[in-house]
């Protein structure tokens, strides 16, 4: 499976941006998940999605300000972040891990299998 992670950017502090993931091949037992790595950090969890249900699961921080949603008829996850603030400047990747659960189970990077290129969102104050 390849994915195609898009749509990053440069914006100003309180802007919004949507992310895009394209995957060449998605089934159904599958889960997609968002991460970010900040500067001279590690690579963080944000949220992850099945994409048989659509149930999501959120990390805290993010929560209420970061939807994630999926088009199945497109192979395409997407990010939508809003409120968008500097400590949001990362590099935002894309994942995939096989699994039959309905709902996101995990938030380790470690469990997914496939790995987009990442996109660079850069948000000044």
């Amino acid at each position: 499976v390849q994915l195609q992670a898009s749509g990053g950017g440069s914006v100003q502090a309180g802007s919004s941006l949507r992310l895009s993931c394209v995957a060449s091949a998605i089934f159904s037992q599958y889960h997609m998940g968002w991460f970010r790595q900040p500067p001279g950090k590690e690579r963080e969890f944000l949220g992850a999605i099945t994409w048989r249900e659509g149930n999501t699961d959120y990390e805290g921080s993010v929560r209420g300000r970061f939807t994630i949603s999926r088009d199945n008829t497109k192979n395409t996850m997407y990010l939508q972040m809003n409120s968008l603030q500097p400590e949001d400047t990362a590099v935002y990747y894309c994942a995939v891990r096989a699994s039959s659960r309905r709902t996101p189970t995990t938030r380790l990077s470690s469990y997914y299998d496939y790995w987009g290129r990442g996109t660079q969102v850069t948000v000044s104050s």
